[in-house]
């Protein structure tokens, strides 16, 4: 015990503070307990309902658990930028734990599918217009971590960028911008709008602060990138471009479309182009793929009624 009071002591010491007066305050202190701790009680009322329709908690709660998953995502991630002598032994931890969160996520997603009313679903969303999924700002967070900003341009304008394009001329293009673009008139949508105003400023400071650093650039450091390494990033990139977006789309297409409604989503999108990877054709690693497995990218996976891919 007396070791640990000295430990204790050289620690404050260090930090130019007095040991005792620390001590003293941890004399008076409460115990810790889970609630606390956890902040169960904060947690638990975070879920504010729009409507009277039972499932629109669910609906809520179960986006609130994707980003918890996402923070998790991106909380391994920034470790991987962050390390300056990366090995493969450290990604092979990392990208074992992004892909079981990943994985975690599709397993989950059939909540939002099966058991929710349809009708109070088709009701209930018309109160959401216009916020989308498309405005979740940790997956745009997650992509700009993992590869460079050319990868993430839309597939409409690949062949229009400059020969180094920076920045701003790679946001302009970004992909996701075709989910709240009027490809005719080119007007952005409220959704889009919206979410510029808070989110790109954020956005091109991390994509700048990353140049040269994301997940594809440390890979392109290492000696030689072992097949078992290659493996996980290749599912990690099949789970998160492929598999992700496609049971998006077969709720997508479940909740718009399954009585040939065509219904628009609440962000205005053209749903079923934005969300099936064989159009954006989005890769973290595409040095990795072949040509083959490229241009069939996405349109080997057939959907089951039951939510599933294979």
């Amino acid at each position: 015990m007396d070791n640990t009071i000295d430990k204790i002591s050289e620690k404050y010491v260090a930090l130019g503070e007095n040991p005792e007066t620390y001590l003293k305050g941890l004399l008076h202190a409460k115990p810790i307990t889970y609630w606390d701790y956890i902040e169960v009680d904060t947690l638990l009322s975070l879920q504010k309902p729009r409507t009277n329709f039972k499932d629109e908690s669910i609906f809520i709660m179960y986006h609130q658990v994707t980003e918890l998953f996402l923070k998790m995502m991106l909380h391994e991630l920034e470790q991987v930028v962050a390390e300056k002598e990366i090995t493969t032994d450290f990604l092979m931890v990392k990208l074992e734990r992004l892909i079981k969160y990943t994985s975690m996520l599709i397993s989950s997603f059939d909540i939002m599918r099966t058991g929710m009313n349809y009708d109070d679903y088709n009701t209930f969303r018309s109160t959401l217009t216009p916020a989308s999924g498309f405005q979740c700002a940790q997956f745009r967070m997650i992509e700009l971590h993992c590869t460079s900003l050319v990868n993430l341009i839309s597939n409409n304008y690949k062949n229009q960028l400059s020969n180094n394009p920076d920045l701003r001329e790679c946001f302009d293009k970004i992909y996701w911008k075709d989910a709240g673009t009027n490809p005719k008139t080119g007007k952005k949508s409220l959704t889009l709008q919206l979410f510029e105003d808070k989110y790109l400023k954020k956005f091109i400071a991390t994509a700048n602060g990353l140049l040269g650093n994301t997940l594809e650039d440390k890979l392109e450091r290492l000696p030689y990138i072992p097949d078992a390494l290659r493996h996980k990033l290749r599912s990690f990139d099949k789970l998160y471009n492929v598999e992700w977006p496609l049971i998006h789309l077969n709720t997508a297409e479940h909740y718009l479309n399954s009585k040939g409604e065509n219904k628009e989503a609440t962000g205005g999108s053209e749903w079923k182009k934005y969300l099936h990877p064989k159009y954006q054709q989005r890769k973290f690693f595409p040095s990795l793929w072949s040509k083959d497995e490229i241009e069939h990218w996405g349109t080997n996976h057939k959907i089951l009624d039951h939510g599933n891919i294979k």
